[in-house]
């Protein structure tokens, strides 16, 4: 049984890592930090200097800016400064229309905007800014979180200068949650005070919609459902799950002019962790009450790793986040404690290594095998079959088990994120 402070600081935790987002969080929160320090220049700069970690680097290479039209970092630099209004957070970019864009356009062909590597970087998701016009100049800094701004510098005046994180980031940890600590939660909390959740069932809903209604990305959802998809696919619960699912990713990551509501500073993970329960919730008439319970727990599931692992890291979020699906989709099947960590167990055992080569089109694939083997977890964990100790990284506790693919996430694939990195830069410097 949980405490009433236990349940406050984790509904407190969930609402700062439950947020709305417009378009891929990383290219959003390096134009959020230009935005941030063109306000404190008070005028359009006359040059942009950016410094990004590998990470958001990577994540923010090939991925479409909401309202553009257009592929990676120079037009989101462009219109946060143009356009951007740092009060939004990550929506920044909300008020990009045509002028908007045509005026970013010219920005970019005046060559005021630099981009590089920041190579000494103390943390995977760091964001650096100087706008420089008039013999005046701002400073803005990001670091932990997409929108935690631990630097503000004018000229010579330092007005924030924060050597960690704030006390959100930091506090995160505090909150010390394991997978019983989530079931618990998910399941003794008033029901009242857990609906915010369906605001995100709602957004992530309405991008799905949009994903099927335009032609986004590779169109997997979209394909999904053609006659081609339902001829090979059928059209089942567990179709349906992949192409709702796969739609909302196509839409978000060719740049649809949609938020969606993210989990963990990842919108894509906000979708893997909502779609598939909502959609099983819905095919399975599951009450409101179940079906927002499933989406608390899997929300919540996502939190507990991603708080261990880190916003940014080498291994691909979908992960995570259908990690959290899987035990929403086993508690809506009727599932208790015990069948909720044999589907964990189960989707360690699958996925663990699936590389993160940043945020793109072909995520939709990604998150696809992600929710597929959410399912098929679901299914064995509710017939009490799972994958045991004696097989690989999987032990006989959950919560190690879980402790486990984080070590592999955040120290044994650092030399493979290195690699990856390089391998994007390389292939499009050999382009140009």
């Amino acid at each position: 049984m949980l405490s009433s402070k236990e349940k406050e600081t984790i509904i407190a935790l969930m609402h700062s890592q439950v947020l709305p987002a417009l378009g891929c969080t990383e290219p959003m929160a390096v134009a959020l930090c230009v935005a941030k320090s063109k306000e404190l220049l008070g005028f359009l700069p006359d040059k942009i200097n950016v410094q990004l970690s590998a990470n958001v680097l990577k994540n923010a290479m090939g991925v479409g800016i909401p309202g553009t039209g257009m592929v990676g970092l120079p037009i989101a630099i462009a219109l946060g400064a143009i356009v951007g209004r740092s009060e939004l957070g990550l929506e920044v970019l909300k008020d990009v229309d045509k002028d908007a864009l045509e005026r970013g356009k010219s920005y970019i062909s005046e060559d005021r905007i630099s981009i590089g590597l920041k190579e000494d970087a103390d943390d995977k998701l760091y964001i650096k800014v100087l706008c420089e016009s008039g013999g005046h100049e701002a400073e803005a800094v990001i670091k932990g979180s997409h929108n935690n701004f631990v630097y503000l510098r004018r000229d010579n005046d330092v007005l924030l200068n924060v050597s960690h994180t704030t006390a959100i980031v930091d506090n995160m940890l505090e909150v010390n949650l394991n997978l019983r600590k989530v079931y618990d939660f998910a399941t003794e909390t008033d029901i009242e005070e857990l609906r915010f959740i369906l605001d995100a069932k709602r957004m992530n809903e309405e991008a799905a919609e949009d994903g099927l209604r335009e032609n986004f990305g590779h169109r997997l959802g979209k394909t999904m459902c053609s006659p081609l998809g339902k001829g090979i696919m059928g059209d089942s619960i567990f179709s349906k799950i992949l192409s709702r699912t796969s739609c909302a990713c196509d839409a978000r990551m060719a740049g649809a002019m949609i938020p969606v509501m993210s989990n963990s500073g990842s919108g894509n993970q906000g979708i893997c962790t909502t779609m598939p329960v909502v959609v099983f919730a819905e095919e399975n008439h599951n009450t409101e009450e179940e079906t927002i319970r499933a989406l608390i727990i899997s929300n919540l599931t996502a939190i507990y790793i991603k708080q261990y692992l880190g916003t940014l890291s080498a291994l691909c979020g979908c992960v995570v986040a259908s990690t959290g699906s899987s035990c929403g989709i086993t508690y809506l099947m009727g599932g208790n404690y015990e069948q909720i960590s044999f589907a964990v167990k189960n989707m360690i055992a699958n996925l663990t290594g699936m590389i993160c080569d940043g945020a793109k089109p072909s995520c939709a694939l990604k998150l696809t095998t992600g929710v597929s083997t959410a399912v098929m977890s679901a299914m064995l964990a509710i017939q009490n079959k799972h994958v045991t100790s004696a097989e690989g990284i999987i032990d006989e506790d959950v919560d190690q088990s879980i402790r486990n693919l984080i070590e592999i996430g955040r120290c044994g694939m650092d030399v493979t994120d290195k690699y990856v990195l390089n391998i994007m830069t390389t292939k499009r410097n050999n382009k140009s």
